[in-house]
């Protein structure tokens, strides 16, 4: 396994001065947010919109990667022409708090006169205390209103919580392939994966980088079992089949060779080691198990957006096993308890829950129609 780490490298910040209480009761002083924008704020400055990104995403949602190399992980709905035009609005992707592309997390210093990581010690931090940030990062760039907010899997979490938060600051919510709070067996995935990274002998009790070292075989195993949830059977059948890499037959494969989709996982496995902070990844899972929107208030969902305003698009993908449609249909029918404006669309694909990243001609058309509606709403 390839393990040697990339460069470090400065990314695009701002330094937010005030406090940042977190749920926990911890409060955080200087929290930093690490951000990329596209695209240009009117004169009004009421064409913002921001992109909230996943559980391994990050702020370069629609450029190539200053570490990987690979293109935008949504440059097919960000950019000139497509369903977020950039022509037309001002698109914001922060790295979330916790996060290891340069916002506050366990690799941040723990203040002004500590020059050392807090790692393992970073305050637990949840969904909400993500987007709290964010709207501080907001505020600064001098935005009062968000035209819209949009996001898939945990980024559709984090819209969410805007949408209850911040209602006065959404226009239009699009929460994407996610849930109103995360499922028991989702929880029984992250475990599996964390555990992976605690048992690694090189995780030092999350204090690795003083003796340079990384826990890589236990981050590789957690990103390869969660990115087998990220797809179906379907998709994992046509792209590999039973194939045997090199063509060798099952009495080969016994005795070394491997199957085509083993070594696909193997390849995503190192090549999040080299960008990903497991720490990070500790933090960031478990602010998803935490997220539950109707625990807030007393139990009802509905209750979390009564009276709002926004208008509301939720996309679900039929063969989506990790956040399946009947979850989006929950968030749908506690909207329709509040008389919120929402549509409501199972776009059928056979990609499992990877489906709002790739190519999906009837999602792009979709996100499109309902934005480039929402903002003749909004006049812009």
């Amino acid at each position: 396994m390839d393990i040697t780490p990339l460069p470090e490298i400065t990314h695009q910040s701002l330094r937010i001065r005030r406090p940042l209480p977190l749920d926990c009761g911890v409060v955080l002083d200087g929290v930093t947010i690490a951000y990329r924008t596209y695209g240009t704020l009117n004169a009004a400055r009421s064409n913002a919109v921001l992109v909230c990104h996943a559980l391994t995403g990050d702020q370069y949602v629609a450029e190539t990667h200053p570490l990987t190399g690979k293109p935008g992980w949504w440059n097919r709905l960000v950019g000139s022409g497509l369903p977020l035009d950039t022509e037309r609005y001002f698109v914001i992707c922060a790295n979330v708090l916790g996060g290891c592309m340069g916002s506050t997390g366990p690799r941040s210093p723990r203040d002004d006169s500590h020059a050392e990581p807090w790692g393992i010690d970073f305050p637990p931090i949840t969904i909400q205390d993500m987007v709290r940030a964010q709207k501080m990062l907001i505020d600064e760039l001098r935005i009062e209103r968000l035209f819209a907010v949009i996001g898939g899997s945990m980024g559709g979490m984090q819209v969410l919580a805007w949408a209850a938060l911040y209602p006065d600051a959404v226009f239009a919510a699009l929460p994407i392939a996610t849930a109103a709070y995360h499922s028991a067996q989702n929880i029984a995935f992250h475990e599996v994966g964390r555990q992976a990274i605690l048992g690694d002998p090189d995780f030092r009790e999350g204090r690795y980088w003083e003796q340079g070292v990384i826990p890589a075989q236990g981050l590789a195993v957690a990103r390869m079992t969660a990115h087998i949830t990220y797809l179906s059977e379907a998709a994992l059948s046509r792209k590999f089949g039973r194939r045997i890499q090199g063509g060798s037959d099952v009495g080969g494969a016994l005795f070394g060779e491997r199957f085509a989709v083993e070594s696909y996982l193997e390849h995503q496995g190192s090549s999040f080691v080299r960008r990903f902070d497991a720490n990070s990844y500790l933090s960031i899972t478990r602010a998803m198990d935490f997220f539950d929107l109707a625990a807030d208030y007393g139990g009802s969902l509905a209750a979390a957006f009564r009276n709002t305003r926004t208008r509301f698009l939720l996309v679900s993908f039929s063969s989506d096993w990790l956040f399946p449609t009947a979850e989006s249909r929950a968030i749908a029918h506690a909207l329709n308890q509040v008389a919120a404006n929402i549509s409501f669309v199972e776009i059928v694909s056979d990609k499992g829950h990877d489906a709002f990243l790739l190519d999906e001609p009837d999602f792009s058309r979709t996100v499109a129609g309902f934005l480039a509606g929402s903002a003749v709403a909004a006049g812009i």
